[in-house]
């Protein structure tokens, strides 16, 4: 790794003195609850506790239900660290790592329909629901490709519209869709991806040495295997480790 002040990097990352880092639970590759809030596991957690040790800090972890929460409440002070999909909108006010890892977003569609493809969602004119402020549900907004987009303020008053028969399908990250696949067999995972998602550090913008420490930190976090290892001890190993 590059030399930095590591004091000087500690003051400006973690001004508080403990390094609180902001976990998203609306990830099931990423993170998973714990018996508390200090004993989550995952990929985001395992290179929380390491970025912490590298830099002889105290950690805290705070915790999120959707990713739009935790990207509206930088600058707040709320945390120092934080694990996002990169996303342009986000990028105005985040300084990212490079990506760690790379997931899939996909369709959850109804097996009724029919063999579809991505580009029959938009020409049906399919009702897909989506998490407001994911990932997934900006690349959409922006690019369309979704039908009707539906938003939700959460993933499981989603699910609850789709089992209601409100929506034609979901949209989210593949593993997370592949879980509602498995309780609501009338639906299947689209093969075909929508997008892909790159899962990185993020940083409050205004911290510019702190970013510049976490992105050379996160390049020798994958280098040595660390984040390999990682994926497959929390049984993603099929996730990609960007190089």
């Amino acid at each position: 790794m590059t030399y930095f002040d590591l004091e000087a990097i500690r003051r400006e990352i973690a001004p508080s003195g403990m390094l609180v880092c902001a976990l998203n639970h609306g990830n099931v590759v990423l993170v998973r609850r714990g018996p508390t809030d200090e004993t989550p596991t995952g990929v985001s957690v395992d290179l929380a506790r390491s970025l912490a040790e590298k830099l002889s800090l105290q950690i805290r972890f705070r915790h999120y239900d959707k990713a739009g929460d935790v990207s509206a409440s930088v600058g707040t002070e709320e945390w120092d660290v934080c694990f996002l999909a990169i996303d342009p909108q986000r990028a105005e006010r985040i300084a990212y790592s490079d990506p760690y890892v790379q997931i899939e977003g996909a369709f959850l569609i109804r097996r009724a329909a029919g063999p579809l493809g991505l580009k029959d969602v938009d020409r049906l004119r399919l009702k897909i629901g989506a998490v407001k402020g994911s990932a997934y549900e900006l690349f959409l907004s922006r690019h369309g490709g979704a039908g009707e987009l539906i938003r939700f303020d959460s993933f499981p008053e989603a699910v609850a519209a789709l089992t209601g028969g409100d929506l034609d399908g979901l949209a989210g990250v593949r593993q997370a869709m592949s879980i509602v696949a498995r309780d609501q067999p009338d639906f299947a995972v689209m093969q075909e991806p929508f997008m892909a998602i790159p899962q990185a550090v993020g940083i409050s913008a205004d911290r510019p040495a702190a970013a510049a420490f976490t992105r050379a930190f996160v390049q020798e976090q994958k280098a040595s295997g660390f984040v390999r290892l990682s994926l497959v001890l929390s049984g993603h190993a099929d996730v990609v480790v960007p190089a």
